[in-house]
């Protein structure tokens, strides 16, 4: 067997439908298209969202609210995840928590939160404090350093 012997079985393609070619092909004058209207034209595409001349959805619905472009989002790291992952006297910055896995993705920095307890001092680098993350830190003896 050779490549251009290769055929599809037999009744499992359908006939090429051959429109405006005639009456008596029963797909002639308007080509299947009926008469006039938006899709008998040459680009006669409706739109999805189109909604037959109704004022669409996206109009009729009130804006709403406020999106600040300068808005930093930062990547939340508490307190109790530095105890579990790092020993005493370590330096924690926002390359090891990325090489460790404890954030995926950095966004617009690394915040210090305060959720749970610190018993061993460790040196913080990060790109923002919370109050409480910042007092638990260096009543312990740590230092945290705003990057």
């Amino acid at each position: 067997m050779r490549l251009e012997d290769l055929r599809p079985t037999p009744g499992s393609m359908k006939k090429r439908k051959r429109v405006g070619r005639g009456p008596g092909s029963g797909h002639g004058k308007t080509s299947g298209r009926g008469h006039k209207g938006q899709k008998a034209r040459g680009t006669g595409k409706v739109h999805p969202w189109f909604e037959g001349g109704q004022t669409p959805l996206q109009r009729r619905l009130p804006k709403r609210g406020f999106k600040n472009i300068n808005k930093k989002v930062y990547a939340v790291v508490n307190v109790k995840v530095l105890e579990e992952k790092f020993e005493a006297n370590e330096e924690v910055t926002p390359e090891k928590l990325l090489e460790r896995k404890i954030v995926k993705d950095m966004k617009d920095g690394i915040k210090i939160l305060g959720d749970g307890e610190l018993t061993k001092p460790l040196i913080v680098k990060a790109h923002a404090f919370s109050k409480s993350a910042l007092e638990k830190i260096e009543s312990v003896g740590g230092k945290a350093e705003v990057i």
